[in-house]
């Protein structure tokens, strides 16, 4: 006795088929409709809840932050150059060593400064690498909009783990303080600058910047060595910001690869170093 028995079989059949086919047809009009990533996320039901920002980490991105310690502001005078320029100055928070370096007139800097920055900016157990100049370059567009007499350094290169992506093992990213500023407000700013990553951390209080092909922003309530607590943040501004870039004739930002002329690298990125007396004759073009 089956569980239709006053169905012939071949009716039967034809039956099944039919509701079979129905099925696959109305996965494909509603595919047509919409994504299928979305039709996945319609029938896998709602998405997994994410838990909230703390009250802390609310009003720390709200730029409600205490500017004590590392953050206090201070009343030097920022160095300048013989030409009256404002100067870069780096101060490490964990070795407290400064380094001072003067930049051309279009805020890039010469080979020699170059290295004396990928020498300040070592990794905590002395492993070095180049800066990217751009990098530098960011840094030092930093200072001068604040108007700071230094930029505090948490940390430069670190020597990248197998299969790690991390532009701090690049040249390419600063963790920084500015002081007497938010966190908040230093990432809002660099934010509008086109081809960056821009990283808040709530719990250890600075803020991560680097040079990237596309602009990304995130903030990790982390603690120091703990793990990541990474989540991404303001997409659109990010897409946005890349294409007013772009529409500004900003050079673009290529994707990280290892290469051994130096030079080359420079000229590719439209960042080679004037000669010395081109770079006497040059005026201060501001920052």
């Amino acid at each position: 006795m089956g569980l239709f028995p006053q169905i012939p079989p071949p009716l039967l059949t034809s039956l099944f088929l039919s509701l079979f086919a129905g099925l696959g047809l109305a996965f494909a009009t509603t595919a047509s409709g919409q994504s299928r990533s979305e039709y996945a996320r319609m029938i896998a039901g709602p998405p997994r809840e994410i838990s909230p920002l703390s009250a802390r980490t609310t009003a720390y991105l709200a730029g409600k932050q205490a500017l004590v310690g590392a953050h206090a502001s201070s009343d030097e005078a920022a160095p300048r150059d013989a030409h009256g320029r404002p100067m870069l100055s780096l101060r490490s928070i964990n070795r407290g060593d400064a380094v001072t370096l003067a930049s051309n007139a279009d805020g890039t800097f010469p080979s020699i400064e170059l290295d004396r920055a990928s020498h300040f900016l070592r990794a905590m157990g002395g492993e070095e690498h180049a800066v990217d100049p751009r990098t530098l370059a960011l840094v030092y567009r930093i200072q001068t909009h604040f108007a700071v007499p230094e930029i505090r350094v948490v940390s430069g290169y670190r020597p990248p783990k197998p299969g790690s992506h991390s532009n701090h093992g690049r040249g390419r990213a600063i963790d920084l303080i500015v002081p007497g500023t938010p966190d908040e407000e230093v990432a809002r700013f660099v934010r509008e600058i086109g081809y960056v990553g821009v990283g808040v951390y709530p719990r250890s209080q600075f803020v991560h910047v680097d040079i990237r092909p596309r602009s990304y922003f995130w903030v990790d309530d982390s603690g120091p060595h703990r793990h990541s607590h990474e989540r991404a943040i303001l997409g659109g501004q990010a897409a946005s910001s890349d294409a007013e870039a772009q529409a500004r004739h900003q050079p673009l930002i290529e994707p990280y690869a290892v290469g051994t002329d130096v030079d080359a690298a420079l000229r590719a990125s439209g960042l080679a170093p004037a000669t010395p007396a081109a770079q006497d004759e040059e005026e201060d073009e501001g920052e």
